[in-house]
C-alpha cells in the first residue's frame, strides 16, 4: 500500500469527526438521598461519584493508563442520558446497581441507610446564575438487594 493510501486510512483515526452528536447539551447528574424509612422526607441530596477537587501528577499519570472507576462513572452518565431519552428499565437497574455498590464500598461492607432514592439533575448557567433542574426523582429502593448486586 502506498503512503497516500495509508495516510487516507490513518487520518480519520487521528482527526475524528464530531458530527455523530445529535444535540450537545448538559448531561444529567446523578444525586442520591439516604433514607431510614421509605416515607421519610427527601432532603440531604448529594452527588454520586463527585469529581475530586485536585489530582496530583502521579494520579493523572496512573489514570492515563488505568482508570476503571472513571469508565464506570462515564457509563453511569450514559445511563442517566439514556434514561432521560426514555430508555428507563435497563438504565434504572444499572443506576441502582452502581449506587448500591458505592454505598457498600463507602461503608466498608456495612450499609449506611436501609433505603435510598436517586434523582437526575441538569445543571446549567442562566443569566449568570447556576440553575438546577430536577428531571426525575426515583421511588425509594432498598440499599441491600442480593438479586440486584
Amino acid at each position: 500500500m502506498s503512503f497516500p493510501g495509508v495516510l487516507k486510512l490513518l487520518l480519520p483515526a487521528l482527526f475524528p469527526s464530531w458530527r455523530f452528536f445529535d444535540v450537545i447539551g448538559p448531561s444529567p447528574r446523578v444525586e442520591i438521598c439516604l433514607l431510614e424509612h421509605p416515607g421519610d422526607d427527601r432532603t440531604g441530596w448529594r452527588a454520586l461519584r463527585s469529581r475530586p477537587l485536585r489530582l496530583g501528577v502521579f494520579d493523572r499519570l496512573r489514570a492515563f493508563f488505568w482508570n476503571a472507576r472513571w469508565n464506570e462513572t462515564l457509563h453511569l452518565a450514559n445511563c442517566a442520558e439514556r434514561f432521560v431519552q426514555g430508555q428507563t428499565e435497563h438504565c434504572t437497574r444499572e443506576i441502582r446497581r452502581r449506587v448500591r455498590s458505592d454505598l457498600r464500598a463507602a461503608g466498608d461492607g456495612a450499609v449506611p441507610a436501609p433505603f435510598f432514592c436517586f434523582r437526575l439533575v441538569f445543571v446549567s448557567r442562566h443569566e449568570g446564575m447556576i440553575r438546577r433542574d430536577v428531571a426525575f426523582v426515583s421511588p425509594p429502593f432498598e440499599t441491600f438487594d442480593p438479586l440486584d448486586s
